[in-house]
């Protein structure tokens, strides 16, 4: 089932997002990204959600923000340099314009925010800041199980409205299964009659009876009822 969540945890210095996105899949498919700084908890982040989560195709994303002066961070200029000349090279396949400092100013605010671009040169990570990220994993997971199971809520819904319609369906079948019965009995005596041939009327019956009650659709009704209810035992579930 497909579902969304995230939760973020600000510090004094840094701001901590959590990302957890999950698509249908028979079984559990989990990636998990994180950036370097947190490589140390990537382990145990997936543990946290693999135990949670059983089925789907989810993926992960931790993140952060510098929101503090006194930690001292670098740019690192290769990263920027190679994701700011690939959105040039992007826009130019793209016949965007790139009119110059304009667009530059708005497109730089943007790479700073990609990954690996702003490095902490404080690499250690403090007690109070592991257990924040846990924190955060936890959160963003209740918040794509709520989001799934408010999916699953409409899903059910419009699932019973379905079974409400087949139901309805089967009913309005009744009245039409005497007269198919009388219709094709009819058909059977005229033809014969065209034909003009002798026929033990007897054994005639007999052979109607036994191709008519061929025709009784009563086994698949009460088939179709009890699939019904089961579905509402398993819907309510």
């Amino acid at each position: 089932m497909t579902g969304y969540g995230k939760a973020e945890a600000v510090l004094d210095h840094k701001k901590i997002t959590v990302e957890i996105r999950s698509l249908n899949s028979k079984q559990l498919d989990l990636t998990v990204k994180v950036p370097a700084v947190y490589r140390q908890s990537e382990y145990e982040i997936r543990n946290r959600i693999g135990k949670r989560i059983q089925r789907g195709k989810i993926d992960a994303y931790v993140s952060y923000e510098i929101t503090g002066d006194s930690v001292p961070v670098n740019i690192d200029r290769k990263t920027f340099t190679a994701y700011f000349g690939q959105i040039r090279e992007i826009a130019a396949e793209n016949g965007i314009d790139w009119n110059g400092s304009a667009l530059d100013a708005a497109v730089v605010p943007a790479v700073l925010r990609l990954p690996e671009v702003i490095q902490n040169d404080q690499q250690t990570v403090s007690e109070a800041e592991t257990q924040a990220l846990k924190r955060c994993v936890e959160e963003a997971v209740d918040h794509m199980e709520q989001f799934r199971i408010q999916e699953g809520a409409i899903l059910i819904a419009d699932l019973l409205s379905r079974v409400d319609k087949i139901e309805g369906y089967k009913q309005e079948v009744v009245p039409f299964e005497k007269a198919r019965t009388e219709t094709i009995k009819a058909r059977i005596l005229d033809n014969l009659e065209k034909l003009q041939a002798d026929v033990d009327r007897n054994r005639l019956e007999q052979e109607m009876i036994f191709y008519l009650e061929k025709l009784d659709i009563t086994e698949e009704k009460v088939r179709l009822a009890n699939h019904c209810r089961y579905f509402r035992e398993v819907a309510a579930g």
